[in-house]
């Protein structure tokens, strides 16, 4: 079974996460911010991940360290728990509509760390969720799992739905690319190595 567990400690979150690409009967999420806990389960559920998040952060400063550190766990844990990446098929795309919203990403598990993010959230707050940590918590995703991550709103009017399809179209993308395939022999680059 591919999983990962990841606890972080800093002087402002402390995070445990357990992911689980292989199994996703546990999905469990406690931020102490609503919105990000909905995305979170959105992801997990649309990427069919079994996901477990337990953070304490500072959130009488704002959610920005808490959003921005669960990005680095989940990082952390999705590198880890593709060791080696013998297998998988390495690339993953998804287009998520969602009422008047469209959204797109893609990625690649290439083992570098890139992020293309286009969005224009023109909602500040949702709850007490600040729409732009969404793009901070994408960045800290894609630089601690070390995957190049294209994610783009091609239209919409709603900010929820323009971050929920990102997210859903997150999990989708990431289940494509994390997807074991028999005819992949070692791993799927001309390198030999991702």
């Amino acid at each position: 079974m591919r999983e990962a567990t990841v606890k972080r400690n800093t002087n402002e979150t402390q995070i445990e996460l357990r992911l689980n690409l292989d199994n996703y009967e546990t999905i469990k999420i406690d931020t102490g911010i609503g919105f990000l806990d909905h995305m979170l389960d959105a992801f997990a559920r649309h990427g069919r991940f079994g996901l477990v998040v337990k953070a304490n952060g500072d959130l009488n400063v704002d959610p920005h360290h808490t959003t921005e550190d669960v990005g680095i766990a989940l990082g952390m844990a999705l590198k880890q728990a593709l060791g080696d990446k013998v297998g998988i098929e390495r690339f993953g795309s998804a287009l998520i509509p969602l009422d008047e919203t469209l959204s797109r990403v893609v990625i690649d598990l290439s083992g570098r760390s890139y992020l293309v993010f286009k969005a224009e959230l023109t909602n500040p707050k949702l709850g007490d969720y600040d729409t732009e940590v969404t793009e901070d918590f994408f960045q800290a995703f894609a630089f601690n799992a070390e995957l190049n991550l294209h994610a783009e709103v091609l239209y919409g009017r709603n900010t929820h739905h323009k971050i929920e399809t990102l997210f859903k179209a997150l999990g989708r993308a990431l289940r494509a690319a994390v997807t074991l395939n028999p005819e992949i022999k070692g791993v799927p680059s001309t390198k030999g190595v991702i």
